[in-house]
C-alpha cells in the first residue's frame, strides 16, 4: 500500500504497478476454487491518471460487467492507503441514490446475528468527491489496518464468506431461493485453509471427531477419504450401535458441511419405497412437481460447486436398493469431464419448476453419498450390480474400555473449510492414469486376476469396473503420498469391493473360502474376514460377507 504513494509521484503511462494491479493481482483472485468463471474481476489504478481510491472489483456477469453499475464484491483502498476495505456495493454512475438505498436495505437484512460483517459507522475513504460516493454506495464492508492485515488464509475466508453472501442475495432478487442465514452463519465459524494436505485435512477429522468423544482409527478415516475420492458412492455396514451414522455426520461436519448451511442431509430410507421417486421427487394430483430431499441436495451442490455436500441414507437397505437408487447408480456411471474439466453426467431428472420452466439435472461432481446398513431380518441384501458400485466398509471394532478422547479434556475443534478438490476423484477412465502409474496399475491387476481364479467356481469375478476403482484408490493414495502403505491399501480394497460378493452354502463356497486364505495370506483384514466367514459356513452350513 505504501508502493502505491510512491509510484503516485512518478508518470502514469506504462507505469508497471498499473500492469500488476490488471492484471497479475485479477489473474490471483481467478484462481481460487469459489471463484468461478462467471465472474469477472477488474482491477484500477485510473484512467490517464492515478486514482484517488484504486480498487478491485469481482462481478457477477449475471448482473453486472462494469463497476458503473449494478452490484458487485469490491476492495476499496482509501486514499491516504492506510486502509482497504472488503465491500458489497454498487455502481455510483448509473444507479440512483433511491435505488442504492434500497439495495443496501435489503443486502442488510440477510447479516445474521453473528457477522463480521459491518454497516455502521460508514467506510472512510477520504476526502475527495469520488470517495465520498464510493462511501454511500457501500451496504456492508470489513475494514483491515495496513498495519495489522490478517494472514492469507483469513483474507480469502473473509472473501470467500462475502461471495457467498453476494451469491445469495443474487438468487434472491431472481426470486430462485430463499436465504439460509444459519448457512452464513456456519461459514462465519469456519476456518479456511485452501492449501491444506491431504495429510493435515485427515489429521483434523480424525482430531475433529476425537474432540466429539468418539473414537475412529485414523486408518479407518482415511480409508473412508480414499474410498469417497474413488467413487461418491459408500456404504458402511456393522453391527448396530457402532456409530455408522455418526461418523459419516462428523466426518462431513469436520469439513464444514451441515444440515443448516445445506451441504449435509440425512435421509431415513423407509421399506416401502419401490422407486425413485422418495428420492428426487413426483408429480402430484395437481399436477405439480414435489422435490423430494436428494433433490435438493443436488440442487443445492450444482448452486455451490467449489463445496462438498453429503448425503446419507440411513439405513438404506430396509428397502430393496435396487428398487429404489437404481436410477441414481445409472446416472453416477455416466460421469464425465467436460472440456473445461468440470463433471457432468447423463440427466438425472427432469420436471418442470414452479414457474413451469423445464429443468434437467445431472449428478454433480461434489456430491458424495454413503449408506448405512443392517442386517437382519427387516432388512434386504444386496445384488452384485450395488455391490460393484460402491466400496463397502465394515465398522465392527468395538472398543468399550477407550476412554482416551474423554480424558484428554480437549475443547472440541471447529470444522475448518476446504474446496471439493480436496474429495473430488481426479480420475474417470484408467487410460488417464495408466502411463504415469503403469508399474502399480499392472501390480494391481495381477493380484485381481489371481483372486479372480479363485471365484471362478462361484461365478463371482470382478469385471473391469471393480479393477479399474480399485486401481483409482491405490493411484489416489500413492498420490497423496502413501496415506496408507501400500499392502494394507490393498488389504482394504480386496475387503471393500471383492469380498462382500461371496455367499453361499458348504458345497459351493467352502472350497473358494480355502483358496482364498491361500491367496490373500499377506492381508490381514482379508484373513480375518475369511476366518469368521468360514466359522459361520462350519456352524450355520451358510456363509456370507454380513453379520447378521
Amino acid at each position: 500500500m505504501d508502493e502505491y504513494l510512491v509510484e503516485k509521484t512518478k508518470p502514469f503511462k506504462e507505469n508497471p504497478l498499473g500492469n500488476f494491479v490488471r492484471h497479475q493481482i485479477t489473474s490471483e483472485f481467478e484462481k481460487l476454487p469459489f471463484i468461478s468463471e462467471k465472474y469477472k474481476v477488474d482491477g484500477s489504478v485510473g484512467t490517464g491518471k492515478w486514482a484517488a481510491v484504486p480498487w478491485i472489483a469481482i462481478m457477477n456477469t449475471e448482473i453486472t460487467t462494469s463497476t458503473q453499475s449494478g452490484y458487485y464484491i469490491v476492495y476499496l483502498f482509501s486514499e491516504d492507503m492506510r486502509k482497504v476495505y472488503l465491500t458489497f456495493a454498487q455502481g455510483v454512475t448509473k444507479t440512483s441514490k433511491v435505488e442504492m438505498e434500497k439495495i443496501k436495505r435489503e443486502i442488510r437484512s440477510l447479516l445474521s446475528p453473528n457477522t463480521q460483517f459491518k454497516y455502521e459507522p460508514k467506510i472512510q475513504l477520504g476526502k475527495g468527491n469520488l470517495a465520498k460516493k464510493y462511501e454511500d454506495s457501500v451496504a456492508i464492508y470489513i475494514e483491515y489496518d495496513k498495519n495489522n492485515i490478517p494472514s492469507d488464509e483469513v483474507l480469502i475466508q473473509d472473501l470467500f464468506q462475502m461471495v457467498r453472501l453476494y451469491e445469495d442475495f443474487v438468487k434472491l432478487k431472481k426470486g430462485e431461493s430463499q436465504i439460509n442465514k444459519d448457512n452464513l452463519e456456519n461459514t462465519n465459524q469456519a476456518d479456511t485453509n485452501l492449501n491444506l494436505t491431504n495429510n493435515e485435512v485427515l489429521e483434523h477429522i480424525y482430531k475433529f471427531i476425537e474432540s466429539k468423544g468418539l473414537f475412529y482409527s485414523y486408518e479407518n478415516i482415511v480409508n473412508l477419504y480414499l474410498s469417497l475420492r474413488t467413487k461418491p458412492f459408500v456404504i458402511i455396514s456393522g453391527i448396530s450401535g457402532t456409530g455408522k451414522t455418526k461418523i459419516v455426520q462428523l466426518f462431513a461436519e469436520a469439513l464444514g458441511a451441515t444440515e443448516s448451511n445445506g451441504q449435509f442431509q440425512l435421509i431415513p430410507v423407509r421399506p416401502d419405497w419401490s422407486d425413485s421417486s422418495e428420492l428426487l421427487g413426483y408429480e402430484d394430483i395437481k399436477g405439480e412437481f414435489v422435490k423430494k430431499p436428494f433433490l435438493k441436495m443436488v440442487e443445492h451442490a450444482i448452486e455451490y460447486p467449489e463445496l462438498p455436500h453429503f448425503v446419507l441414507l440411513d439405513e438404506m437397505n430396509l428397502a430393496r436398493v435396487e428398487y429404489y437408487f437404481s436410477d441414481v447408480l445409472s446416472v453416477m456411471e455416466s460421469r464425465k469431464k467436460d472440456k473445461d474439466g468440470n463433471y457432468t453426467s447423463s440427466p438425472l431428472i427432469q420436471y418442470k419448476d414452479e414457474n413451469e420452466a423445464e429443468r434437467t439435472l445431472i449428478f454433480p461432481g461434489n456430491l458424495y453419498v454413503i449408506g448405512t446398513v443392517n442386517m437382519d431380518e427387516t432388512t434386504h441384501t444386496f445384488s452384485k450390480k450395488v455391490l460393484d458400485r460402491a466400496n463397502t466398509i465394515e465398522f465392527n471394532d468395538v472398543d468399550l474400555m477407550n476412554f482416551g478422547a474423554f480424558e484428554k479434556n480437549d475443547h472440541p475443534l471447529d470444522p475448518i473449510w476446504v474446496s471439493n478438490k480436496v474429495l473430488e476423484a481426479k480420475y474417470i477412465f484408467l487410460k488417464d492414469v495408466f502411463a504415469e502409474h503403469e508399474p502399480l496399475i499392472r501390480k494391481v491387476s495381477e493380484i485381481i486376476s489371481r483372486i479372480n481364479d479363485c471365484l471362478k467356481p462361484i461365478y463371482a469375478q470382478v469385471g473391469y469396473r471393480v479393477r479399474d476403482e480399485i486401481c483409482f484408490y491405490m493411484v489416489h493414495n500413492a498420490e497423496a503420498g502413501m496415506l496408507l502403505p501400500e499392502n494394507e491399501a490393498m488389504d482394504f480394497c480386496i475387503m471393500q469391493k471383492i469380498l462382500p460378493r461371496i455367499s453361499g452354502t458348504e458345497h459351493i463356497v467352502r472350497h473358494v473360502l480355502e483358496n482364498l486364505k491361500d491367496e490373500l495370506s499377506q492381508y490381514p483384514r482379508c484373513i480375518a474376514k475369511l476366518e469368521e466367514m468360514k466359522k459361520r459356513l462350519d456352524e450355520n452350513g451358510f456363509t456370507s460377507f454380513w453379520l447378521t
